[in-house]
């Protein structure tokens, strides 16, 4: 397929989700009609000012971090809420590729300097993670987190509870010495 073809389905497949009632897509109606300005392009114009601000922006780890962060949390929260399983399994697992991602990232300083489209790229990854027509979480999942942990469980369970106990004895020690000292 040609890339005129895959924009043109993109295109057609956004503009049929720009027109589902909604809040948002309300407020996009309401502004195309006053404006004769149509809801794609304003919604395109946006995202691409978004993207140069991910390029260029002051704070665009915060709003890339934001964008990983904000609405995930909030489906969470309903899928807490909500009786049904498999909304929690997929959040979950969102949030273990989110956090893992998020620790494998801790040098970003040292990426951004190298690599300076980052921030957008990591927001494009965070969106095709939770989007539900994705499923990248589940995929990334299932390819190379569930993988390496069943083949590492038993190691990783042996050093978890390792480092459980020495905490507690640390903890208990400190408490005692401190008890000893105030009294």
């Amino acid at each position: 397929m040609a890339a005129n073809a895959h924009f043109q389905k993109f295109r057609s497949d956004l503009t049929k989700k720009l027109h589902e009632p909604n809040r948002v897509n309300n407020v996009l109606g309401q502004i195309e009609d006053k404006t004769g300005v149509d809801r794609f392009f304003m919604v395109a114009g946006l995202l691409g000012i978004i993207a140069l601000y991910l390029i260029f922006g002051h704070f665009a780890e915060l709003v890339c971090n934001l964008v990983g962060f904000l609405y995930p949390a909030y489906v969470s929260i309903k899928a807490i809420e909500s009786s049904s399983k498999s909304d929690d399994t997929q959040w979950l697992t969102y949030w273990v590729v989110f956090a893992l991602f998020n620790v494998i990232e801790f040098g970003s300083e040292q990426i951004e300097a190298y690599f300076p489209i980052y921030w957008l790229l990591k927001c494009a990854f965070m969106l095709w993670l939770y989007l539900p027509t994705t499923l990248g979480a589940q995929k990334v999942y299932s390819k190379f987190i569930r993988p390496f942990v069943l083949r590492h469980q038993e190691g990783i369970d042996r050093r978890v509870i390792n480092t459980v106990n020495k905490t507690a004895d640390a903890v208990r020690d400190n408490l005692n010495e401190f008890t000893q000292k105030h009294d």
